[in-house]
């Protein structure tokens, strides 16, 4: 049996002397330890992703759905209701200062947007990908 003091706090790794420090992804994304799973496992076996990962880039799926923000945006575009939706509350007031001083005209930006929305080329405010179905 070995005894002694433990080694010195390291600041550059505050994992211990010794143990690597976890992998960071891009994302923000830390995987738990091998065999530790988190409460919110997604289908594919990945922490905080309950609605699964973007099979080509990998990111998490968001929990709005590219359906409902779209038909919102198609249909109250002028509101900007498809962006506040989304999270882009910015863009949605934009979108209606945009309505309101063209008196309409500016309605097509958001009924662009809500075809770009349907397609899935739109992000959430967080820079997922909106999620397939309802």
């Amino acid at each position: 049996m070995q005894g002694g003091n433990p080694p010195p706090y390291d600041p550059n790794n505050p994992y211990g002397a010794g143990q690597p420090p976890p992998v960071q992804s891009p994302y923000g994304y830390t995987p738990p330890p091998y065999g530790m799973g988190g409460p919110m496992m997604g289908p594919m076996g990945m922490p905080g992703a309950p609605y699964g990962v973007d099979p080509v880039t990998g990111i998490p799926f968001s929990d709005k759905s590219k359906v409902i923000a779209g038909i919102l945006q198609l249909l109250l575009g002028g509101f900007g209701a498809g962006r506040f939706y989304t999270g882009h509350t910015a863009i949605a007031i934009a979108q209606i200062c945009v309505c309101f001083f063209t008196c309409g005209v500016g309605v097509l930006w958001p009924m662009i947007d809500g075809v770009l929305m349907l397609t899935g080329r739109v992000t959430d405010s967080d820079g997922r990908p909106l999620r397939d179905g309802t």
